[in-house]
Order: structure tokens, then C-alpha cells, then sequence
């Protein structure tokens, strides 16, 4: 048994993507049903009831193990983390914040957590200051990025595989069984999938937005910036219109208080609909069982 997945309990190392505005139960459910580790995004929690319900509302559907991803500036973090301990959650995820600062209260509830990093220097920091495995984030993974010169999946992976000795999960670019074969082969015990399980049958994603991951080409994603970060998104016709016209300040514009609203109604002027370059190579919508067998055949 591998370490990731004695930290797990799933019966593949594969973990999902949490995106906050598609927090769905039923799709963290089907991912822990069918054998990988869902997970909840908690990142943009602002109550706690709602951190309860959520839970509650997962357990319903499967009773197989399930985590959560916590990112490190919530302030509600504190209030958070006894919670899902007192659930029986082992294993979370931690992202977009200093590590040292969650990872004692981590260990004190009994849990372990990945650090998400997009670089080595953030990685072998994370370690040293608790982080019990680490989640690399190549610079083909969609969501939010940092402004800096990042590498790809295939030479973050095995540069912080061959400096750290915890467990390390690849994210971006991985969409079915050769991405996942290369993973490990690249020195990762597990990989971390967002898009392709946005595309699928139990997400609750907007069909258009589905759309548009299965139609996106080859270069179709870009980065953009949104306030002080970057986001990988599809750039539509729509989208390059709007950026191109006078007058408009993408940095003001585009707004991660807006995303909720944006992504589940599909108005992309609001929030570009964010996606990975792995697009390019998902050309229909499957189940999540179907996807992650296909995967680990």
C-alpha cells in the first residue's frame, strides 16, 4: 500500500479537484463511490452550517472515505477544521496561504493534509513546516495560478518528487489512463483531477460551460488575470471581444465574487469559464465511474 493511499483510504489514488462553485454532493459522492476521493471545497466557507450540511449531505450518498480543501486565508478555518475532524475526515488539502500557519491545528484534530504548490521552492517550504504530502500544479491546470513563470506537469512532478519525501500528486494535464500511467511514472503516487471531472455526467457544472471544455481545441485556454492572480479559463470568441474593447480593465472586471454567480448561471462575461489545457482532450461528457475506470484499467 502506498502512503497516499494509506492517507486516503480510497482504493485509487485519485483525488478530485474541489472548485467552489461546483461543491456538489452528489458529484463528491460518485467520486468516492467509485473508488477515488472526492472532496469538498471549503475554501470560500462563510458558515458553518452550510460545512455541516455539505457533510451531511455527502454521507447520505456514499460511505466511502471523502475530504475536504481548505484554503489557508479563510478566516472561518479555525471553526472549520474541528468539524470535519469530528466527521471522520482524515485527509484534506491546503492551498493559497503560508502552511505553517494551518498545519498544527491539522495534526492536533488528527488529520493529515497535500499541500497544493505550483513550484519546488514552495514545496520543499511546505514540508518544512508540516505539510504531510504535497498536490504539484503544473501550469496546464485551469483555476487560479500564480503571476510568475511556472513549469509544466511534466518537469514540476519529478523535480519535487526528487526533493521531498512525502507523498506527491499530479495535477493538470491528466485526463484519462495515459495521463494517470505518466504521473507515476514521473515519480507521483497519485494525481488530482479537475476538468475532466467537470465534464461529467454528475457534475453540476452548466451544460454550456461542459460545452465549451468539449469543444475547446488545442491552445484554447489562456491565462487572465483576475484581481491579483491568474486564472486559466476558455477563451470564446465572447471572451476576446470583451477583453479587446476600449475601455475595458480586465484586472477590475473579472472578479472572484462574481465566479458563483457567473459559472452557475453561465454568464461568462462575468468570470470566464475557468478550464485546464487538458480540454483539448475530453470530447464527451462520461460518468465519474466511467472515468476513473478508464483511468486505472
Amino acid at each position: 500500500m502506498s502512503k497516499l493511499i494509506e492517507m486516503l483510504g480510497s482504493e485509487h489514488p485519485i483525488i478530485q479537484g474541489p472548485i467552489g462553485a461546483m461543491n456538489s454532493p452528489d458529484l463528491i459522492a460518485a467520486v468516492s463511490n467509485a473508488g477515488g476521493y472526492g472532496m469538498m471545497a471549503l475554501g470560500f466557507a462563510r458558515d458553518v452550517e452550510d460545512v455541516k450540511k455539505l457533510i451531511k449531505e455527502v454521507k447520505s450518498r456514499t460511505d466511502k472515505p471523502f475530504g475536504a480543501n481548505i484554503m489557508i486565508i479563510n478566516p472561518l478555518n479555525e471553526m472549520i477544521i474541528p468539524i470535519i475532524a469530528e466527521a471522520g475526515i482524515k485527509t484534506v488539502t491546503t492551498a493559497v496561504g503560508f502552511p505553517g500557519k494551518i498545519y498544527p491545528l491539522l495534526h492536533s484534530s488528527g488529520m493529515k493534509g497535500l499541500h497544493v504548490v505550483l513550484s519546488l521552492k514552495h514545496a520543499i517550504s511546505a514540508v518544512d513546516t508540516g505539510a504531510d504530502g504535497i498536490v504539484a500544479a503544473g501550469s496546464e491546470a485551469g483555476g487560479l495560478r500564480s503571476t510568475g513563470p511556472e513549469s509544466s506537469t511534466m518537469i514540476l512532478v519529478p523535480l519535487i518528487a526528487d526533493n521531498v519525501k512525502v507523498p506527491v500528486v499530479a495535477a493538470g494535464g491528466i485526463a484519462d489512463s495515459r495521463g494517470y500511467k505518466a504521473a507515476l511514472a514521473l515519480g507521483a503516487e497519485g494525481v488530482q483531477l479537475g476538468t475532466r471531472l467537470l465534464a461529467s455526467k454528475e457534475s453540476s457544472a452548466h451544460e454550456k460551460w461542459k460545452e465549451l471544455i468539449i469543444k475547446c481545441h488545442d491552445g484554447g485556454t489562456d491565462l487572465l488575470p483576475v484581481e491579483n492572480l491568474m486564472m486559466r479559463a476558455i477563451m470564446t470568441t465572447e471572451i476576446k471581444t470583451l477583453i479587446e474593447s476600449p475601455g475595458f480593465d480586465i484586472k477590475k472586471e473579472f472578479r472572484l465574487k462574481n465566479a458563483d454567480k457567473a459559472w452557475n448561471s453561465a454568464n461568462f462575461d462575468l468570470v470566464p469559464a475557468g478550464a485546464g489545457q487538458v480540454s483539448a482532450l475530453i470530447t464527451d461528457i462520461k460518468s465519474v465511474k466511467e472515468i476513473i475506470q478508464e483511468m486505472v484499467k
